[in-house]
């Protein structure tokens, strides 16, 4: 146990000792830190899906098995789902429940049932929605949802009492569905599941957990152990030698081990403790994830608080000591012998950076050349797949190239540091190449995966863009349930700045399938610049400067034709009434359209709509369904690139702490030149040069090459690579670029006065 603890001690002094130890620490710390989170992060998925799922189950209705309590039993709430949203937000579910005779259960979430006319709301759709008003949405505000009744504490949810009560036995949605009778809640509750009427979206919205876990693993682990690989090898020339000095003096394996152990354990320590002080942060308190706005429930991570916060850090502290003492172990290849090596591979850069063009405009151009439906997309796979390959070798020839014009340059101008920079760079492109290979695939697969997210919602990508193209002076009215006519009158009369229009489609025979029925008044009909007719009149469609157009596109489904009937106020309520009564046969739109093109308010339409009708209307611009369900894919976009720029962040660090740490063990041999040139400038410019500068040139050239490549895949949709995006992840390898250049500075000065003799 001495000589163990000796030897452990030994490492320690080493590591502090050598030029590039404070390096290492630093790569060990981060590395060990990054690991230990990544691997809670992979955790925390199981754990948020395996708890979402238990909690979704718990609230699932369960209605009689014999249906006895289905119109007059006791025990029994009325139930029914349907839809709402925010502007451009994703979908939410609105519940609407009513008791029914005896001790009728409640919804899971709520202590008390709400008064006739209240609603209980999440508390994240309360702060989601408050510019909308969304607390008076519905009705009163009753209180909010408890967690127990939420699959997530970032979950959109809203349960309604009618003001009218919910019976079973009338029609309540778009369709002649009819309200379930539910006699209680989970697997607990006597009775069976009712498929299909769950309350919440994210069942169907969320992706699998193995493809959750597959984008932390991409993006979070592995660059955590490449950081790590590079770490372990950090100042390996030092340890080298003195490994070598060990075995000369008869130390075995084990105790080669204990040094290397001693000389990384402080670091992955120190990493390992911190990783679990910020899951264990996560497990104790709810925490909001930056870009996201996703709150991580801290219930669901508590059932696996030890295997996040404790043994995955450990698994990562384990695993960094046992990459560093196998590191230290491995035989050397080219570590003994007399022959020289042989030329460095870099004769074959060159070759390969005349390729990266041509990969750039195959990616770009070459899916618009090829023939559908399969070829434009292998094009841009194999463009793609070039670019990776030839990247690195373009920007380290165009760094080499552009040594040797720092080298001209600096010995015209009499300037060390540019010309120690100029020729290292001319001289060692390959490791150019190898210090900036990390951080430019890291960009490319950002941008793609960024961009291949966009196509999964291109619908409603296409949807969102005709919305900000149309007048948003139109707004349809979907009445939910059975109304009078006079409560449409008395919703029409508290609009008095809109026309209304009522767009029917009748099912029946092959020769009206595709007719579409407009019933308006003659101001309402001359306001969208159609024919007011004394009868009916066809037409084959709405002319494209009426403010319906597009609204008769989303509701005719095809471009049909177009018949015209005018019709009164009284005329128009009482057929929009008796439309809400037969649904089975016909499908009716309440369309409402300002003369003046004056934008609609859809939040307070929909808070008007819960004033008059029993159970509300659903109200929206034409084509928002696609709008608000394509919001997913936008919001589940946003992790990827959480998760990319942190990865490529971690990548930067990792290129730039070699690149240090390769500046530093050359230190000692740039001492002198303080002295020959008289100041310490020198130091400063070599370093912009080794470390900097190859970081810079991959942060802009790689992101714009990044960029450039994945447009094509959304170019007929809006691109969801921002200019946020394209400067977020330049920006970051910029701010790592500065960050280890002021660094490495400074060591290299600190080593340079060391070096000075204590009487000059």
């Amino acid at each position: 146990m001495t000589l163990a603890r000796r030897l452990l001690a030994v490492g320690r002094v080493a590591g502090r000792r050598t030029e590039a130890g404070g390096v290492r620490f630093v790569a060990l710390f981060l590395a060990t830190l990054v690991l230990g989170i990544g691997l809670a992060s992979l955790v925390a998925v199981h754990a948020v899906y395996a708890g979402k799922d238990e909690r979704r189950v718990a609230r699932t209705p369960v209605s009689a098995a014999d249906g006895a309590a289905g119109k007059h039993g006791a025990g029994a709430t009325a139930w029914f789902v349907l839809t709402d949203s925010l502007d451009d937000e994703r979908p939410f579910s609105v519940v609407y429940v009513s008791p029914l005779r005896g001790d009728a259960p409640l919804p899971p979430g709520l202590d008390r049932w709400p008064e006739p006319g209240e609603a209980v709301l999440s508390p994240e759709l309360r702060r989601a929605g408050a510019g909308e008003d969304i607390d008076q949405r519905y009705g009163r505000l009753a209180g909010t949802i408890g967690a127990e009744g939420l699959d997530e504490p970032s979950e959109w949810l809203a349960y309604v009492r009618p003001r009218d009560g919910l019976s079973p036995d009338r029609a309540v949605g778009s369709t002649s569905a009819v309200a379930e009778v539910v006699t209680g809640f989970g697997p607990s509750a006597p009775g069976r599941m009712v498929s299909g009427r769950e309350p919440g979206w994210g069942g169907r919205n969320d992706k699998s957990a193995w493809m959750f876990q597959a984008v932390v693993l991409g993006l979070l682990v592995l660059p955590a152990v490449v950081l790590l690989v590079v770490a372990a090898r950090t100042g390996a020339h030092t340890r080298d030698r003195r490994t070598a000095l060990v075995a000369a003096l008869g130390g075995r394996r084990l105790d080669r081990a204990l040094i290397a152990v001693g000389e990384a354990g402080l670091a992955a320590a120190l990493g390992a403790v911190i990783s679990t002080a910020a899951v264990g942060a996560a497990v104790l308190h709810d925490l909001r994830i930056p870009h996201t706005d996703y709150l991580l429930s801290a219930s669901h991570l508590r059932a696996y608080g030890w295997t996040a916060a404790v043994l995955a850090p450990l698994a990562a502290f384990l695993i960094v000591l046992a990459t560093v003492v196998l590191a230290d172990l491995a035989p050397r290849r080219g570590a003994s012998g007399t022959r020289p090596r042989g030329t460095s591979r870099s004769a074959w850069l060159p070759r390969l950076a005349v390729l990266c063009p041509l990969s750039i405009l195959l990616a770009v151009y070459g899916p618009g050349l090829a023939p559908p439906p399969v070829l434009p997309m292998l094009t841009s796979w194999a463009g793609t797949v070039g670019t990776v390959l030839t990247l690195p070798a373009a920007l380290a020839t165009v760094t080499a190239l552009a040594g040797n014009l720092l080298t001209r340059r600096a010995r015209a101008r009499g300037l060390p540091g540019t010309l120690i920079a100029g020729r290292r760079s001319s001289t060692h492109p390959g490791a150019t190449a190898r210090l900036v290979a990390g951080v430019s695939v890291a960009l490319i697969v950002l941008m793609q995966a960024v961009a291949w997210q966009g196509i999964f919602g291109s619908q409603a990508t296409e949807a969102r863009q005709l919305s900000v193209r149309m007048d948003r002076g139109v707004a349809s009215v979907g009445v939910r349930g059975t109304v009078s006519a006079s409560a449409v009158a008395g919703f029409l009369a508290r609009v008095p700045e809109a026309e209304a229009v009522l767009l029917t489609t009748r099912g029946g025979g092959p020769e009206d399938r595709h007719v579409t029925t407009l019933y308006g008044d003659c101001a309402a009909l001359t306001a969208l610049r159609l024919p007011c007719p004394a009868r009916e009149t066809r037409v084959a469609g709405f002319p494209e400067e009426s403010s319906l157009a597009d609204l008769f596109r989303w509701t005719s489904y095809e471009n049909g034709e177009l018949q015209i009937r005018r019709a009164g106020t009284a005329a128009l309520t009482e057929r929009a009434a008796s439309a809400s009564a037969d649904r089975d046969r016909e499908t009716s739109t309440l369309a409402l359209v300002r003369p003046d093109g004056r934008p609609l308010s859809v939040p307070a339409l929909k808070r008007l709509s819960h004033e008059v009708f029993p159970l509300g209307a659903g109200v929206g611009a034409p084509g928002e369904d696609d709008v608000t369900v394509g919001a997913v894919n936008r919001d589940q976009g946003r992790w990827s690139a959480l998760f990319g720029t942190i990865g490529i962040a971690v990548l930067a660090l990792t290129a730039g702490l070699s690149a240090m740490a390769e500046f530093l063990r050359q230190g000692r041999a740039l001492a002198p030149l303080s002295v020959l040139t008289g100041g310490l400038r020198v130091f400063r410019t070599s370093a912009a040069w080794a470390v900097l500068a190859p970081l810079a040139l991959a942060g802009t050239a790689g992101t714009a090459v990044a960029a450039a490549i994945a447009a094509p895949i959304t170019s007929s949709d809006e691109s969801h690579i921002t200019g946020g995006l394209i400067l977020s992840a330049a920006g970051v390898v910029l701010a790592v670029g500065v960050l280890l250049w002021a660094w490495a500075s400074r060591v290299a000065v600190r080593q340079a006065r060391a070096w000075r003799p204590s009487g000059d």
